[in-house]
């Protein structure tokens, strides 16, 4: 990563890292202007909003387990989640997780912890386990009546908290960071995250990728699998010119999070579309 410090500088070396967190603050100060100002850009929270008093927005997979439980949606809870669901399966689903949730710079902190404090032994979770909690998720609310999953959701917690006050949802965040740190790698977000896993599948044919257009300039420094929070996705794409394998990264687990972009010093990354198969092309988003 210091290789991509002394090529581009700071800024560049961290400019799609400051985008998401810009991104991240202006959805909170979105939800914040109203308690705080009394202008009320956005009412409600992430689960459910109504944007300038015009635009709704429900999170498709509270919508889904609302309707596992027995309750039918009203128009415009179904509205707002449809909206949801086209915006993220065209950029992808992931997105949400890298761009938007609030436990996101939570997890990444502990990450670069991690790497400054050279913290190397960690649990050994399966990337599945994420599926298996989605589907107990999904079980519970067509056999008990009662979204569960939402009384324990750290996501809806901490966003509700830093808008109505915390409590001690800090401390469901607290363990989930000390979890991550001393425990399992990137734990919650990469292998046991139901949410992140619903969204992954809503986004499992997005237009917006990332793709390693210039591969063949790799140089192997291994920095983007050090900052990747799904480093598994990288390789294909990276390494699979002789075997014919499109540059683009199509994985449903990336989140489109642009670090490995950030941190390649030899510019190999860069954000595409899914149509943008041929290493070397200049075509792109940026």
């Amino acid at each position: 990563m210091k290789d991509s410090f002394s090529f581009h500088g700071w800024f560049r070396a961290h400019k799609w890292l400051l985008a998401r967190r810009l991104s991240q603050l202006g959805v909170l100060a979105l939800f914040l202007a109203g308690p705080v100002t009394g202008v009320w850009l956005a009412e409600g929270n992430l689960s459910g909003s109504l944007i300038l008093g015009v635009l709704p927005l429900t999170d498709p997979f509270l919508l889904l387990q609302s309707i596992l439980s027995g309750s039918l949606p009203v128009a415009s809870g179904a509205t707002g989640a449809l909206i949801v669901l086209v915006f993220y399966a065209l950029v992808g689903g992931r997105v949400f997780c890298s761009w938007v949730c609030p436990v996101n710079p939570v997890i990444d902190l502990a990450a670069w912890l991690r790497r400054r404090l050279d913290l190397r032994g960690a649990g050994v979770l399966s990337r599945r386990l994420r599926y298996w909690l989605l589907g107990l998720v999904l079980l519970f609310p067509p056999l008990t009546g009662v979204m569960v999953w939402e009384y324990f959701n750290p996501v809806s917690m901490l966003h509700r908290g830093l808008i109505f006050g915390i409590g001690w949802a800090w401390m469901v965040i607290l363990a989930l960071f000390l979890f991550d740190l001393f425990v399992a790698k990137r734990g919650w977000c990469s292998h046991l995250c139901p949410m992140g896993a619903f969204y992954g599948l809503i986004g499992s044919g997005a237009v917006v990728r990332v793709s390693a257009a210039k591969r063949d300039q790799c140089n192997d420094c291994m920095d983007c699998f050090a900052v990747c929070p799904e480093p598994q996705v990288i390789k294909p794409a990276l390494k699979g010119a002789v075997d014919g394998v499109s540059p683009v990264i199509p994985d449903r687990h990336c989140t489109n999070c642009g670090r490995c972009i950030d941190v390649c010093s030899q510019n190999v990354f860069r954000f595409a579309t899914r149509l943008h198969n041929r290493a070397g092309s200049h075509s792109g988003i940026v």
